[in-house]
């Protein structure tokens, strides 16, 4: 077991995600991402010591292979190994995770997404996929997929649509449409600032109505819709 599957079978042991480990052990969501998926290098010392403390394991057992070996006898022995069953296959290097948008973690804790007819949980994607299909991004990493919820924005997507986010975007500051919340709910809208009025919310569908973003009201850009798929019924 290598220090990848090590990490991930401490997580499916804890039913942690890369979302709730980063809030947990203050570490960098991109980091975990990139170290599980295998598109990074491993981290520095300082990145594993915070996540070895919430484990509670000895950091060397990120480190050396005869540590982690005798951790693993200790720690998953009498399981019937169901932990290490459980987990996928080491991804391929050349693969691109790209995870559902957690809204139970830091940034979307607690956000209502009305009418959202179920979730879709993960993509895995290619480079030559990412190269083609997704410009504009901030990284890939920074990458998610958020189901489509409601009808405001029909046309563009229906409910239940994946869609594309950039989680790098967090500021309105163009044109453009974008995942965010106000208070505990959250919308996909397109965000337009317009002079003498502020910062105004546009939904696809006229029978919704254009509303302003108050200074006043606790928003949160969580980041911006780069690319969404329309479903269509035949």
């Amino acid at each position: 077991m290598n220090s990848r599957e090590f990490l991930a079978a401490l997580m499916s042991r804890a039913g942690d995600t890369a979302n709730s480990l980063a809030r947990k052990a203050k570490v960098p969501q991109p980091t975990i991402y990139r170290f599980l998926s295998g598109t990074a290098a491993e981290p520095r010392v300082s990145t594993f010591e915070p996540i070895a403390r919430y484990y509670g394991v000895p950091v060397e057992a990120f480190l050396s292979d005869r540590a982690r070996a005798d951790l693993v006898a200790t720690m998953f022995s009498g399981e019937d190994d169901k932990t290490l069953k459980a987990l996928p296959a080491a991804a391929p290097q050349d693969d691109v995770p790209i995870p559902q948008f957690d809204t139970g973690g830091k940034m979307g804790d607690g956000l209502e997404l009305r009418d959202q007819p179920g979730l879709i949980k993960s993509w895995r994607v290619d480079q030559a996929w990412l190269a083609q299909n997704v410009r504009g991004a901030t990284s890939a990493s920074n990458l998610c997929i958020v189901t489509g919820f409601g009808d405001s924005m029909r046309p563009m997507f229906n409910p239940g649509d994946p869609l594309l986010v950039d989680r790098g975007v967090i500021m309105a500051d163009y044109d453009a449409v974008y995942f965010f919340r106000v208070d505990g709910e959250g919308f996909i809208k397109r965000l337009q600032k317009i002079p003498g009025k502020g910062l105004m919310a546009l939904s696809e569908n006229p029978a919704y109505q254009a509303w302003v973003v108050e200074p006043t009201m606790d928003f949160e850009v969580f980041g911006r819709v780069l690319k969404v798929w329309r479903s269509e019924d035949f």
